[in-house]
């Protein structure tokens, strides 16, 4: 499928690209080839392949999901640098308070 200089500068101009002659040109034929390829792509017979989204086994990463104790409030909060009334105290980031 051969693209004409015309085409590369049109979609030069979308791309908002300042091309010379020489890149033009370049391009025609490089984008040109790059299409080929793809209808070639496109006509090959692939009815008895899966759709798949990768070709790399999947695996789970993720550890088990299961319950567990939490920490008391007392150990939650023994290693604050301030506490008030069983909460962290932390300076104020968003204005005064």
């Amino acid at each position: 499928m051969p693209l004409s200089t015309e085409q590369v500068r049109h979609i030069a101009h979308l791309a908002r690209l300042a091309l010379t002659d020489e890149e033009v040109s370049l391009y025609a034929e490089q984008v040109s080839e790059i299409l080929d390829y793809a209808q070639r792509l496109q006509a090959l017979d692939t009815g008895a392949i899966p759709p798949t989204a990768t070709v790399v086994p999947q695996r789970g990463v993720m550890r088990e999901d299961c319950p567990t104790p939490s920490l008391s409030q007392a150990e939650a909060l023994a290693n604050a640098h301030e506490v008030d009334g069983g909460h962290f105290v932390v300076r104020a980031i968003l204005g005064e308070s």
